[in-house]
């Protein structure tokens, strides 16, 4: 009996410790198979509720989720959307707030405000700018994730500007790890 004690204390030890590693994350190259942290998604819902309408495939008052974005560009910080998804202009209105979520974890201080073209007021946080001017052509289906706007050197380098894109650089991190890890980050 005593044998079968010691072999049984063996065992679980032998169990508890291969258990143990299969999770310390010093894999740098594997990504965990054993241990999978989950998919933490992306949501972004618009602060207009009762002019918010869902997308398809969203949660009911989701303006978009991770499923929807196609890709993100780093340098022209524009976020393209699947063809499928209804234009955002449609869901709420402009001058509306946004907030990100990734998981449960709300992710942008403060939010976005969801600005257009034809907006004459100047934000220094983050904005979800819909249209872009090529010309004398405007198209309404592009938008960037600027830091404000107008999006130009002159507010760019403004201090309140700066102060606010450090104040979320944490954020904005895990905003892009989430977008590489999906693929959808251009750079």
């Amino acid at each position: 009996m005593k044998h079968f004690i010691s072999l049984a204390w063996m065992m679980a030890i032998a169990i508890a410790g291969t258990s143990m590693t299969a999770c310390n994350g010093n894999e740098p190259e594997n990504p965990f198979v054993t241990c999978p942290e989950g998919r933490m998604p992306l949501v972004a819902y618009g602060l207009c509720p009762a002019e918010t309408r869902g997308t398809t495939g969203n949660e009911p008052g989701a303006l978009f989720s991770g499923d929807d974005i196609e890709w993100f560009n780093v340098t022209t910080r524009e976020l393209r959307f699947r063809d499928t998804m209804e234009p955002l202009r449609a869901q709420i209105p402009l001058l509306s707030g946004i907030d990100f979520y990734l998981g449960d974890e709300y992710l942008f201080t403060g939010g976005a405000t969801l600005v257009g073209l034809v907006c004459s007021q100047v934000f220094d946080d983050l904005v979800l700018c819909c249209g872009k001017i090529d010309g004398d052509t405007v198209d309404d289906e592009h938008y960037y994730l600027y830091d404000c706007y107008p999006w130009i050197p002159q507010f760019i380098n403004d201090e309140r500007v700066q102060a606010n894109r450090q104040r979320r650089s944490a954020q904005w991190e895990a905003f892009l790890k989430y977008l590489d890890a999906e693929g959808k980050l251009k750079k």
